[in-house]
C-alpha cells in the first residue's frame, strides 16, 4: 500500500514506484503552490468532469488514461514508471499526485502560451485551466477566435466560439457549463 508523505505525495512502502518517481512527483507537488489564480471550485469541477478511475482505461479518443484524467501517454517522464502500475492500477494518493501534476502543467502551459490569461478573473481562469487540462495546451490553442475574444473581453463571443466546436459536441454538458461560466463570470457548479 502507498502511504501519503509530503503534502499528500505518495511514498511507496514496498517499492511500488520506480526510483525517482516519488521524487519527481514530490518536486512537482512542492512547486504547485497556491498561486492565487483560479478558484477553489476548479478541483471539484475537474474531478466531476474527468471522474476518478484507479485502473487504466481508454478515453473517448482511445488514449490510455488513469486516475483523474491523467493521459498516460502524454508525459514521457512519468510514463515508464507508471507502465507497470497500469494492470494492477494505482491508489487514490498517486491519482491525486498525478492530478496536482496535471493541473500545474495546464497552468504552466497557459502561462507560457497565453500570458494574458492571468488578467482574467478567477472564474474565467478556471475555464481555461479546465480546457487545457482536458484538451492539452496545443489543442486549446486551436480555438483562435474564442481565445482572441477572451483576451479582448468579449466573453459572450468567446462563449459562442467554445460552443461552436467539435470539442463542445464531444464533451456536451461540460462545454455548456464552461461556456456559460465564460459568458457570465459566475461559477456554474
Amino acid at each position: 500500500m502507498i502511504a501519503h508523505g509530503f503534502r499528500g505525495v505518495p511514498q511507496s512502502g514496498r517499492g511500488d514506484l520506480r526510483p525517482g518517481l516519488e521524487l519527481h512527483i514530490a518536486i512537482i507537488a512542492y512547486c504547485n503552490y497556491d498561486d492565487g489564480m483560479t478558484t477553489a471550485a476548479l478541483e471539484a469541477d475537474l474531478i466531476r468532469d474527468e471522474g476518478v478511475r484507479l485502473r487504466a482505461y481508454r478515453d473517448t479518443r482511445g488514449i490510455w488514461t488513469i486516475g483523474i484524467g491523467h493521459d498516460i501517454q502524454a508525459d514521457p517522464g512519468l510514463t515508464p514508471q507508471l507502465a507497470h502500475l497500469i494492470d494492477p492500477g494505482i491508489d487514490r494518493g498517486l491519482a491525486d499526485a498525478l492530478f496536482a501534476h496535471d493541473v500545474a502543467g495546464a497552468k504552466l502551459g497557459l502561462n507560457l502560451r497565453l500570458p494574458w490569461w492571468t488578467g482574467l478573473d478567477d472564474v474565467r481562469q478556471d475555464v481555461l485551466v479546465n480546457m487545457a487540462f482536458n484538451l492539452g495546451i496545443g489543442a486549446l490553442l486551436a480555438f483562435h477566435d474564442a481565445l482572441g475574444r477572451m483576451r479582448d473581453g468579449d466573453y459572450a463571443g468567446a462563449a459562442a466560439g467554445l460552443l461552436d466546436s467539435a470539442w463542445a459536441r464531444q464533451v456536451g454538458p461540460r462545454a455548456i457549463r464552461l461556456a456559460e461560466q465564460m459568458r457570465t463570470g459566475v461559477h456554474q457548479g
